[in-house]
């Protein structure tokens, strides 16, 4: 984060009961938070409910969100079919440690849906499931390489946890030592041409990729390029490998799979399918699959899977509830139609006025790149945009009682609960701050 702290104004006289919240968290959280997104300057607000498209904070401030729990949350807050399949749950018990009815119903459900699941295996996070995924493709193929795209964000699984933002040379963190990494080849995005060339001496387990870049900018993939991976990985016998964390039940109920009529051997969801409670999950085909059965193979010829919180019961169950409003009301209709607002309007503010600035996303997705820079097609794009003048746009947001992330490159999402004037108010602060304050 920049140095260079908000200006005094609305939101810190109106927050001092989340500063000296913050000022607690500091003596027994690093940075004063529980994930470093979580961190403003200069000091987070502390969240006290949420309800539909709105956080209140503990000073009582009402936002609109469009961070949405990091996208998971398609429904909005507290959607009451999600709570009330949540407390019908609670009352009969809420984790087990052994098999239960709705592993079974859930799993039954991503395989009716995903192009790519005939099985499936849960986690608890995300990148839990893209670590697994990795060991699976790994012991399908008894090989060891494995593909990785710059700007595609996998989560803290130390050999995917490599090159999410340029110079992708440099290490995003400490701790990824060269022998965790040594087997990853760093691909570019969106360059089919680029990926040929460096994996043409390889002999890859899988190639995993982002659908749609999340947190490198919502930066959707060409449809050919897509086409060649997956012709690639059929040619050569490696694993396309499918990270449908964000995109999973987001962009439709079969995902950027079936979105963009490309099937992958292995698909890797969370967020959504848990209702925006901890999960993720593995799912493809029986054949690759059984590799984590037991009693069918042992030793190398067997891909570890497990975890105690795996399948854990409120969380499918609130799944099950979330995909079940999925199926029967017309979200995807509706959201879609908020986020081509949100880009089609936000494109106009800045094409009207000559501001330097872009519009990525797809369904209702979007995010905004302080660039004149085109086309945006890969997380390059960061190196050239002026992410000092975003992180104003973000404070005047803020001000204006708007939540997006990251400061650096907003982004943003919308849910079933947002309004069309939710996206009326949103355009028009950020038209504000074009015209009134930071504007040519």
């Amino acid at each position: 984060m920049s140095s260079v702290a908000r200006e005094e104004g609305s939101y810190v006289a109106n927050t001092p009961k989340s500063r000296a919240m913050y000022e607690r968290a500091l003596r027994v959280e690093p940075a004063g938070v529980s994930y470093r997104n979580r961190y403003l300057q200069p000091y987070p607000f502390f969240v006290s409910k949420a309800r539909g498209a709105k956080l209140y904070d503990i000073d009582g401030n009402e936002y609109t969100d469009y961070w949405c729990t990091h996208f998971a949350m398609i429904l909005g807050h507290a959607h009451p079919i999600v709570m009330q399949a949540i407390k019908n749950q609670a009352e009969k018990g809420w984790h087990f440690g052994v098999a239960h009815e709705l592993e079974v119903v859930h799993s039954e459900k991503l395989v009716e849906h995903i192009p790519s699941a005939e099985m499936v295996r849960y986690t608890s996070s995300g990148s839990e499931a893209n670590l697994f995924a990795i060991r699976l493709a790994r012991t399908f193929t008894k090989r060891d390489k494995v593909a990785k795209f710059e700007g595609c964000w996998h989560g803290a699984y130390d050999p995917l946890h490599i090159a999410m933002k340029p110079p992708f040379e440099n290490p995003p963190s400490g701790g990824l030592t060269e022998g965790s990494q040594q087997d990853t080849i760093v691909v570019p995005y969106n360059n089919i041409a680029g990926f040929f060339e460096r994996v043409r001496r390889e002999k890859l387990a899988g190639v995993i990729v982002e659908p749609v870049v999340g947190a490198g900018g919502m930066i959707p993939a060409a449809q050919d390029f897509l086409k060649g991976l997956r012709e690639y990985c059929d040619d050569t016998g490696a694993l396309l490998i499918f990270d449908e964390i964000i995109t999973g039940f987001r962009l439709a109920l079969n995902g950027a799979q079936g979105y963009f009529g490309i099937k992958p051997d292995i698909t890797v969801l969370g967020k959504i399918i848990g209702g925006g409670l901890p999960i993720g999950a593995v799912c493809g085909s029986k054949e690759i699959m059984e590799r984590m059965d037991h009693t069918k193979y042992a030793g190398s010829e067997f891909a570890y899977h497990g975890g105690t919180f795996a399948g854990n019961a409120i969380t499918l169950s609130a799944g099950l509830a979330t995909i079940d409003v999925l199926e029967h009301s017309p979200v995807y209709d509706n959201v879609g139609t908020l986020g081509e607002k949100a880009r089609s309007e936000l494109r106009t503010v800045f094409e009207r006025t000559g501001f330097p600035a872009q519009i990525t996303g797809i369904g209702s997705m979007f995010a905004i790149h302080m660039t004149d820079k085109q086309p945006i097609t890969d997380v390059g794009i960061f190196m050239f945009s002026d992410h000092e003048q975003s992180r104003k746009m973000f404070n005047h947001l803020l001000e204006n009682r708007i939540l997006m992330l990251m400061p650096e490159t907003l982004h943003g999402a919308v849910s079933y609960a947002h309004t069309d004037s939710d996206i009326v108010r949103m355009v028009s602060a950020i038209e504000q701050f074009v015209s009134n304050r930071y504007g040519n």
